[in-house]
Formats: structure tokens, sequence, C-alpha cells
């Protein structure tokens, strides 16, 4: 998947939507290295502010596990929409320009923010906890997708493109996330999506394997989301491309 606008979906950068949450990124280069630096320590790690802040890092051990409700058996061999979504890295990003090769999409419902809670009931949800835990394994494993062949991964929720530019700047993530408020892609490939309290809708986790243009592989449901990286690199491994 291109960007309308070039850009590099490799290496760390700072977005211009993402410099909104950080202080003090301005004034030269020094001052930024030891800003990424900072972001760097202090990514997906747990944070104790006198447990005023909830932890989005460690899942809970009693999370129900999502069951396969048949809700995606129809999306491999489909061809991806023409749409057009915002990028945290200030781009936009159209979907059907993926290119030759593999592409990783991964579908999530909602990320938590230090200082803000969560839905209320949310762990009682199958398939909703998990969407930080899930972020940083695929960081954490990009140069491995990206050895396998993979041209790049994109994440995909409904949250504002703001709202995932302090969460990609956050966690220093080396890949794009997309913006899909009003659910175009749910639409256009009946993908599965839920409600919460506070939230009409939501998208369910759900990753695509695209190939050329077409969905290979669904993950569908997904758990445990922290390792959900590592899961689609063990596929990778088994089905090289030809």
């Amino acid at each position: 998947m291109r960007s309308v606008l070039s850009s590099n979906p490799v290496l760390p950068t700072i977005s211009p939507l993402a410099s909104r949450s950080i202080q003090n990124l301005g004034g030269g280069h020094e001052t930024q290295i030891s800003e990424v630096d900072r972001l760097d320590s202090t990514a997906c790690r747990t944070i104790s502010l006198e447990n005023t802040v909830p932890d989005f890092v460690e899942l809970p051990t009693d999370l129900p596990v999502p069951v396969d409700d048949g809700a995606a058996a129809h999306l491999v061999g489909a061809e991806l929409p023409d749409l057009i979504l915002p990028a945290t890295d200030g781009t936009s990003t159209r979907t059907a320009d993926v290119g030759e090769g593999r592409t990783v999409i991964y579908f999530y419902p909602l990320t938590g923010r230090p200082g803000t809670d969560l839905p209320e009931g949310w762990d009682s949800i199958p398939g909703a906890r998990g969407c930080t835990t899930e972020a940083c394994d695929f960081r954490d494993h990009h140069e491995d997708l990206r050895g396998l062949g993979v041209g790049a991964v994109y994440g995909i929720s409904s949250q504002s493109t703001e709202y995932q530019a302090e969460v990609a700047a956050r966690l220093r993530l080396t890949f794009t996330m997309l913006s899909d408020e009003r659910f175009r892609f749910a639409e256009a490939l009946n993908l599965p999506t839920f409600r919460a309290p506070g939230h009409d809708r939501l998208y369910s986790r759900l990753t695509l394997i695209v190939r050329d243009g077409r969905i290979e592989h669904v993950f569908y449901p997904i758990f445990p989301p922290n390792t959900h990286a590592q899961q689609v690199v063990a596929w990778l491994r088994e089905n090289p491309s030809a």
C-alpha cells in the first residue's frame, strides 16, 4: 500500500500530527534526539503514578477468549476497496494501491491512552482488550515482517488521526496507522464490528494478509493480541512467497 505522498514505512519518525502531543520537540537536532530517547525508554512499559494511570501493557490473565463466529469467512480472495484514508505520518494512503508483494493490514478497536479510562466492561468483551500490546508486538517484529517480504504494515481503527498519532509517537511505532472514522473499510468488505459503552461501533480485531491487491489470508479471531505479530511471522515463514 503506497501513500499518496511518499514516506518511509521502516524508519521511525515523529509525524507532524504526533508532534502536537509532544512538548519541546522544536529547537534543534539535539533536543529531538533526547526526546526520542525519552519516548523510547517509556514505550510499552508499565507506568505507575500512584495508580492514577491505567496499565495497558500488562494483559489480565482472565480475559475471555473470542470465538470464531464466521464473520470473516468471506474475505479470502476479495479485492481491497479503493479508499483514501488519512495516515499518522501526515499523508493520505490509497488502499487499492498496494503494489506487488504482501501487505499486512490489522484492524483493532481502541487503543488506551494514559489518563483516559477504557469503556466500562471493556475487559469482559471477548477480543477487545490488548490494542497497545498488539501494536508493540508489530513494532518489535516489524523488521522480521519486512525480511519475510512484507512491503508495509498498517494499523486501522475508527479513532481520529490525531488520536492515533499520539499513540504512534508514545509507543514509537515503526509503521503507519490509518484512520477510518466512517467505517468505509467495514462497509466495503463487510468487516465485523461491535458496540461498547460510549461507542456505537468499533472494529473487531482482525488482520489481513494482502497479496497483489487481494486478500490472501485472514486472522480472525485473534488471541492473545500481545503475540499476534509473532503469529503473522510464523504464518509467513510457513507460506513463503512463490
